[in-house]
């Protein structure tokens, strides 16, 4: 046996390379075998969040209200942009290299003769990492769909499913009934299983009753309302008034405090939270890459939209943000992603295109990008006025982007987390 690594950048590198071997055959026992050998259990409450888009943000505002509220409070979040501690916070800190570490060997001393994909094996770790952390509460991000996903060997005290969308098709199916049919198995049998979609699927409703899941539908168990200023959260038996807005703007985020809210009801004699608690929690929420807009002009928005329910509120996001003389889009985005339906939205805001190749082999190329673009009406932009250009990395499109860019226009960073990641990168480095 080869002496393992130990240090976080070469577990990492080891785990990668062991990834290009380990084909991906969608089923849970392996990872299960491994998590009873590892014995890997929650003394808390455990919060599971799914969906096709909000589920970072719903994540975000319950970490936010219940750190608000004292508790101890670990949670499970993906992707990362910079560093890989971005996925395991505890406390409201990230994690320590010498903690994931230290959980990387447990999966590995556990593994025996059974192989993990990268995702399988950093999922068990950090699981392994909150379980032992001494929290009170643990908030668990689902990845792929649900009922395949490696966190979904847990069983969940609460489960959330914010939206159900086409996105990965590949793997999860082309029809909402079959992506909600997905979503639906992160539910447990007794257990309180919220749905925020105002419309949720016919599959999603059916799996719920039929496992006998304590179901909790938008607009049925638990809605909102609101005016300019403020908004109102009602559900069986809680009622949350004069709220303040979250501080994560955009058209989807009162669906998302909604489902958080809901949460917290659910589990209200367990970790009881205060109206204050709420409010400032909502206020000081913080999630990077969506709808992230940076300090200084020209105005810079970063969101990690890469399906067409995810550009078209960043569209109406962008609509709602006041005159800008200009704007220039850094877009890169998947080949499997539907393209047409991500750019649509976008064409009534944008005016000049600065595509990037982004570093993954399943990045959409440039020229096919721009083929796309060039055959699309110029919309409302004067003749000439649209501009088409392409770069090898989203870094060189941002820095095209800002050479150009007046004090009164705007960049709007989108299409994958790989777009926004490279962009972020490239001004961690020109600001140092």
């Amino acid at each position: 046996m080869s002496t393992l690594p130990t240090t976080l950048p070469d577990w990492l590198a080891l785990l990668e390379s062991r990834h290009a071997e380990v084909h991906i055959d969608m089923g849970l026992e392996r990872v299960r075998t491994v998590k009873e050998r590892m014995a890997l259990a929650f003394a808390c409450p455990v919060i599971m969040v799914a969906g096709t888009n909000g589920k970072g943000s719903t994540c975000a505002m319950l970490e936010a209200i219940l750190l608000r509220a004292g508790y101890k409070v670990g949670l499970y979040i993906k992707p990362h942009f910079l560093d890989f501690n971005e996925r395991a916070h505890v406390n409201g800190a990230l994690a320590t290299d010498e903690a994931l570490v230290a959980s990387f060997n447990a999966v590995e001393a556990q593994r025996g003769e059974i192989d993990l994909t990268y995702f399988e094996f950093t999922t068990l770790a950090i699981m392994h990492l909150l379980s032992g952390a001494g929290m009170d509460v643990v908030i668990l991000e689902v990845g792929l769909g649900g009922r395949l996903d490696a966190v979904n060997v847990i069983d969940a005290d609460v489960a959330i499913v914010t939206s159900v969308d086409i996105d990965h098709t590949d793997y999860l199916g082309d029809t909402r009934e079959k992506i909600g049919f997905e979503k639906a198995g992160i539910f447990r049998p007794g257990k309180a299983a919220i749905c925020s979609d105002p419309v949720p699927p016919a599959s999603l409703v059916a799996h719920a009753e039929a496992i006998g899941a304590d179901l909790w539908l938008l607009g049925r168990d638990f809605n909102y309302s609101g005016d300019k200023q403020q908004w109102n959260y009602g559900g069986r038996a809680l009622r949350r008034n004069s709220l303040a807005y979250p501080s994560l703007r955009g058209a989807n985020q009162l669906l998302n405090a909604s489902a958080a809210l809901a949460a917290l009801e659910v589990l209200r004699l367990e970790l009881p939270t205060g109206a204050q608690d709420v409010r400032t929690g909502l206020v000081v929420v913080e999630l990077p890459g969506r709808f992230q807009v940076l300090p200084g002009r020209p105005t810079v928005v970063l969101d990690v939209a890469h399906n067409p329910h995810a550009a078209a509120a960043l569209g109406q996001n962008l609509g709602n943000m006041g005159f800008h003389a200009y704007t220039y889009a850094v877009f890169g985005i998947m080949q499997d992603k539907d393209i047409d339906g991500v750019i649509a939205p976008m064409t009534a805001h944008v005016d000049h295109w600065c595509l990037a190749d982004l570093p993954s082999p399943r990045s959409a190329n440039c020229a096919d990008l721009a083929a796309r673009l060039e055959a699309l009406p110029d919309g409302d932009s004067k003749p000439g006025e649209r501009s088409v250009t392409s770069f090898p990395d989203p870094a060189a499109a941002f820095a095209n982007a800002m050479s150009r860019a007046g004090e009164n226009d705007r960049i709007v960073v989108f299409g994958s987390f790989y777009t926004v990641a490279g962009v972020m990168a490239a001004r961690k480095t020109s600001h140092h």
